[in-house]
């Protein structure tokens, strides 16, 4: 089975259409402030609504109020949501939205665990744990804490690079790979270029 890719931290309209042209899957659109690649409501619909079909659009939250994820809901298509922050099995699943569950992996994070507590979760999303920031660290954790047999997907993210992507796979054997950092220029701005050759890498 082939292996997925999601772009994550997109901002602008170009970088969403290389992502495409190059075969990414899906795109993520960060609804997060002190994210240095947060998108208004209004950059995010007018990108959302540019894809063409079957590219999955994922809205990514840390600990957000129910209104500011009715807002992006409201006012465009989402077709998955992320969330990245404490949030409970309830409050991701409220929204009647297929969603994904963030784990930041430390040492002695229970995945198994994770898997259990969040059985509604479409998948397990596994970064990088660090104390300065909840994702997009560009932070490469240690893959042998990912048990070989989990009751969800996983999704792995976390310093993915097109150097490194290729033996993440071929250890991991994820479902899909999310990278952000790995294939930027600068903090949200995209390079094709980079693009490229980590879908290169992932295909090959």
């Amino acid at each position: 089975m082939r292996t997925r890719v999601k772009i994550c931290g997109i901002t602008r309209l170009e970088d969403a259409l290389s992502a495409v042209e190059k075969g990414a899957d899906a795109i993520g659109l960060v609804f997060y402030a002190p994210s240095p690649r947060c998108v208004t409501i209004a950059q995010a619909a007018a990108i959302s609504a540019a894809l063409p079909p079957f590219v999955s659009v994922v809205a990514l939250f840390v600990n957000p109020t129910q209104q500011e994820v009715n807002a992006v809901l409201t006012n465009m298509n989402v077709d998955l949501l992320q969330f990245h922050g404490d949030e409970s099995e309830a409050e991701c699943a409220q929204y009647g939205l297929p969603y994904l569950k963030a784990i930041r992996v430390k040492s002695d994070t229970n995945l198994i665990q994770y898997a259990l507590t969040f059985m509604s979760a479409k998948a397990l999303l596994l970064d990088a744990h660090s104390d300065a920031a909840v994702g997009g660290t560009g932070q490469v954790f240690d893959w042998n804490l990912i048990p070989k047999q989990m009751a969800k997907p996983i999704i792995l993210a976390g310093g993915l690079t097109p150097e490194n992507v290729k033996e993440a796979i071929q250890q991991v054997q994820p479902y899909a790979v999310d990278v952000s950092g790995g294939v930027e220029q600068a903090k949200g701005i995209k390079d094709a270029t980079k693009i490229a050759a980590f879908m290169a890498a992932v295909n090959g």
